[in-house]
């Protein structure tokens, strides 16, 4: 299988891999005990993506997806990130062989799923007014 030197460059020189111990949103897909799997984490400011990064196991063009996401990403705001689409991902790196364009769905799902997690932590259930109360107090 032959990749081409943007694909190689990512999945040699990851960009923005790791973890965000105090994220504001965490996304994962894929299958932890079979084939590949990523986790998305990222920190938000003002609206928008001030921090992306990522943690995957599977082959070179996962690692390549995930790093040129996180670099698509990094610093735009939330609506425009949440668009990120798996065929951006491979137009981004130049194309990815065909066996391996499942890996690019690995990228923008789990990046999709972290802000749909910070958004879900941003909900307030105002009718718990005990909660926000005691919230409030602390």
């Amino acid at each position: 299988m032959r990749y081409n030197d943007i694909v190689l460059d990512h999945a040699r020189n990851p960009r923005n891999a790791g973890f965000i111990e105090d994220h504001d949103g965490m996304g994962t897909y894929g299958d932890p005990n079979c084939g590949d799997f990523a986790v998305m984490t990222i920190k938000v400011r003002g609206g928008q993506l001030a921090d992306v990064r990522y943690l995957v196991r599977g082959c070179g063009a996962a690692i390549a997806t995930c790093s040129i996401a996180t670099e698509l990403v990094k610093g735009k705001p939330l609506n425009e990130a949440q668009k990120l689409s798996d065929e951006d991902v491979v137009e981004a790196l130049g194309g990815l062989p065909p066996a391996k364009l499942h890996c690019s769905n690995l990228a923008a799902s789990a990046l999709q799923n972290a802000i749909e997690d910070y958004y879900k932590r941003q909900r307030t259930d105002l009718h718990n007014w005990r909660a926000l109360y005691t919230k409030s107090m602390h």
